[in-house]
C-alpha cells in the first residue's frame, strides 16, 4: 500500500513538470548548411541541426516520418501528455512551452486523417466502414428523392393554384430537404464542423472559466487552441473503437464514455476543483446547444420565408 501511495505521489509531481530539456553539448561543430562554427545542438544561424549527417536510408525514413509528424518527439509526448496529464500539457503550451509540443491544429488534421484511413480499411479486420456508410447513405437518399419526384408529379397534375395549406406543406418538404442535405453536408466536411461547433463551444467556456486559478486571464484564443488540443485527446481514444470495429452500439457507448473524460482536461487546465468544473462544463456545453440551434433555427425560418414567398 504504500509503494503504491509512493508511486502516485511521484506520478503527481510528474504531471506538474514532465518536460526535461537535453543538455547543450559541448562539442564544436561547422554546419554544412551555412558553414557557421558553434557549440550546441542546432545551428544558431539556420537551425540545422547537429546530428544530421551524410544521407541514408535510415535519415530518409526520418525526414519521411517528420512530414507526417510522426518522427517529430514532439508528436509522441504531445499524444503521450494528452493521455496523462492532458490540462497541465495545455497549460504549458500556452503558456509559451510550444517547442515541446506538437501544434494542435496540425495534430487535428493528422489524427483525422489516421481516422479516415482507419475507417477506410486500415482496421483489425479490414473493413471499409466509410464504403458501407455511403452505400446505407445513397439509399436513404434514393428513397426522399423518389417520395418528393413523386409529389411534385401529383402537384403539375391537379394544376390547381396553391393554397395556405399546400404551401405549408412544401415548406415543411422543403424543411425535410433543408435537414437532409445540411445532415449530407456535415458528413462530407466533418473537420470544419467540429472546428467551428468547438468555436462556438469555446465562447461559453470562456465565460464560465475566464476567471480561473490557474488561468485567472484567459483569452478566448487560448480557450479555442485548448478546445481543439481536448478534441484531439478525444479523438485519440476513438481511434481504438474504429481500429477494432467495434458493434455500432458499443461504439456509441464507448464515444460517450470519453465525452465525459473533458472533465479531466478542463480541470487541470483550469485549477477549479472537481466539483467547480463539473457544473460549469455542462452549463456550457447547454450554451453552446442553444447558440448552435438558434443560429440553425433562425438561417432556416429566414430562408422558408423567402422559398414560401417565391411559390
Amino acid at each position: 500500500m504504500e509503494e503504491m501511495k509512493e508511486r502516485y505521489r511521484r506520478f503527481k509531481e510528474w504531471e506538474q513538470c514532465p518536460h526535461q530539456v537535453a543538455p547543450l553539448s559541448e562539442e564544436t561543430h561547422e554546419c554544412a548548411t551555412c558553414g557557421t562554427h558553434y557549440q550546441g545542438n542546432y545551428c544558431p544561424r539556420c537551425g540545422q541541426s547537429a546530428k544530421i549527417g551524410r544521407y541514408s536510408f535510415k535519415n530518409a525514413f526520418l525526414l519521411y516520418l517528420d512530414v507526417w509528424g510522426l518522427g517529430n518527439r514532439g508528436m509522441f509526448r504531445s499524444i503521450r501528455d494528452l493521455l496523462l496529464r492532458p490540462g497541465y500539457m495545455i497549460r504549458d503550451y500556452l503558456g509559451g512551452m510550444q517547442m515541446a509540443y506538437f501544434p494542435p491544429f496540425k495534430m487535428y488534421f493528422l489524427l483525422f486523417t489516421l481516422s479516415l484511413l482507419i475507417d477506410s480499411g486500415l482496421n483489425i479486420r479490414g473493413i471499409n466502414r466509410l464504403e458501407n456508410q455511403e452505400k446505407k447513405t445513397e439509399v436513404t437518399v434514393n428513397d426522399d428523392e423518389a417520395k418528393e419526384a413523386q409529389g411534385k408529379k401529383t402537384e403539375r397534375k391537379t394544376g390547381k393554384p396553391f393554397t395556405e395549406k399546400d404551401k405549408k406543406r412544401l415548406a415543411m418538404d422543403e424543411l425535410h430537404r433543408i435537414l437532409d442535405v445540411t445532415f449530407e453536408w456535415v458528413d462530407q466536411h466533418t473537420s470544419a464542423v467540429i472546428l467551428i461547433s468547438l468555436l462556438l463551444f469555446s465562447i461559453p467556456l470562456w465565460l464560465l472559466f475566464r476567471h480561473s486559478p490557474a488561468l485567472p486571464d484567459i483569452r478566448l484564443s487560448e480557450c479555442f487552441v485548448a478546445m481543439v488540443y481536448i478534441s484531439n485527446m478525444i479523438f485519440i481514444y476513438n481511434l481504438i473503437p474504429s481500429l477494432f470495429c467495434f458493434s455500432r452500439t458499443a461504439e456509441d457507448y464507448y464515444e460517450l464514455l470519453t465525452l465525459l473524460l473533458v472533465i479531466i482536461p478542463i480541470k487541470q487546465l483550469s485549477g477549479f476543483s472537481f466539483w467547480s468544473t463539473v457544473w460549469r462544463v455542462p452549463l456550457a456545453a447547454i450554451s453552446f446547444v442553444i447558440i448552435f440551434l438558434t443560429l440553425f433555427v433562425a438561417i432556416a425560418c429566414i430562408y422558408l420565408e423567402i422559398y414560401v414567398w417565391l411559390i
